[in-house]
């Protein structure tokens, strides 16, 4: 039997066929809000189940919730609000109890929104909530303050997806990843969330997930990024790579997560975590610095932070501290289980990665595999010619 989706419910918004060319006729008749790549993937994700029980933009009830408990109004555990903003002009615009279409930047009409409330709040305290910090600094809080002054709350209507067709093999929505697992006879799989290329640290972890369970789901993030982050499009040839060469072909499966990353730290691990239950996984790992950025988490809070949430959440967290290959033992291992100082361990920041591999260089194999490294010496490169 299936684990079942957060709330009891896999919540489908999207109109298709006939009803889905109706609504977007009407649609182009409505008041118009343009609105962000960033709130266009949360209205994807709310659309296609990724985010239940959530069915649309959240109001003040489970927002303050959410910023207080951890919990929408009705109890259930949510950790980081979902939110349209609107500047204040804009929100004079709209009637609460009128239909608004949702346009994007490049004039397509992805969905709309029945506004059934508009109330101000405090973006300081938001962070605080969400982020630990008010810092301006930090990546999510920097696009918090951005936003419009007024939130704008109701159910949603999918109409369009964002573009994903570059990754049309490895797009699948929550309920076709758990029609997926049943075909496959997996009864137990082990999801892995990844902004990052995955080296020799991730693959270790995943492997020895997978030695418990009966599947992996890799389920890289390919919204909107940090912008010296590695591009979607390179870090998912670099998955494909290292899938076909290291990873069991019939215990393993690339899926994309369209969100984007919020670096919210502990609050996105649960966040996260929520995600992979309603893409049918049973188990999720957190490991160091989980969803975090700069130095505003502690290196494991987010594995402390989940566990108060993990019985109740009813998917099973798999805890990995930071791994490493030990010159020493000859392999990769971490704290528990490697005797040596740390000047046997070979170890090297994603910044530090990142340099070696725009100037051509490979990163040790014992950090890297050198097929990985390949891949993201060719892409970066090309990145770096076009900037």
């Amino acid at each position: 039997m299936s684990i079942q989706p957060h709330g009891g419910t896999l919540v489908n918004r999207e109109l298709k066929g006939k009803e889905r060319e109706e609504a977007l006729q009407r649609a182009e008749g409505l008041k118009q809000l343009k609105v962000s790549d960033w709130t266009i993937s949360d209205l994807e994700l709310i659309g296609i189940g990724g985010f239940s029980p959530l069915e649309g933009f959240i109001g003040r009830g489970d927002y303050e919730n959410v910023l207080e408990n951890n919990r929408l109004a009705d109890g259930t555990v949510w950790s980081i609000p979902i939110t349209l903003s609107l500047t204040a002009e804009e929100a004079d615009t709209y009637d609460v109890g009128e239909t608004i279409a949702l346009r994007g930047e490049d004039g397509i009409i992805y969905g709309t929104l029945d506004l059934q409330e508009k109330y101000a709040y405090d973006k300081q305290q938001e962070a605080e909530k969400v982020y630990g910090t008010k810092d301006a600094a930090h990546a999510g809080v920097q696009k918090l303050y951005e936003r419009g002054e007024i939130y704008a709350a109701g159910p949603i209507t999918l109409l369009n997806r964002p573009d994903h067709s570059d990754f049309a093999d490895f797009h699948l929505d929550p309920v076709e990843t758990r029609a997926l697992f049943n075909d496959l006879g997996w009864k137990t799989i082990v999801g892995f969330q990844t902004r990052n290329p995955v080296h020799r640290a991730h693959e270790y972890i995943q492997k020895a997930a997978l030695e418990a369970v009966d599947g992996l789901l890799l389920n890289p993030l390919v919204g909107e990024t940090k912008s010296d982050d590695v591009s979607a499009e390179i870090r998912m040839e670099s998955y494909e790579v290292i899938l076909k060469n290291y990873y069991p072909a019939d215990r393993s499966r690339l899926v994309i997560y369209p969100a984007a990353m919020r670096y919210a730290g502990p609050k996105e691990a649960v966040l996260h975590a929520i995600v992979r239950k309603n893409y049918g996984c049973t188990h999720f790992i957190v490991g160091r610095d989980h969803a975090g950025v700069g130095d505003y988490y502690g290196t494991y809070e987010a594995q402390d932070f989940i566990t108060e949430f993990e019985e109740e959440l009813g998917i099973q967290i798999f805890r990995f501290e930071h791994a490493f290959f030990c010159t020493e033992c000859e392999n990769m291992a971490s704290a528990k289980t490697c005797p040596h100082d740390k000047e046997f361990h070979v170890h090297l920041s994603g910044t530090k990665v990142r340099e070696m591999l725009r100037r051509g260089e490979k990163p040790p194999k014992q950090f890297t595999r050198p097929e990985v490294a390949e891949v993201l010496i060719k892409g970066l490169q090309e990145t770096t010619v076009k900037a």
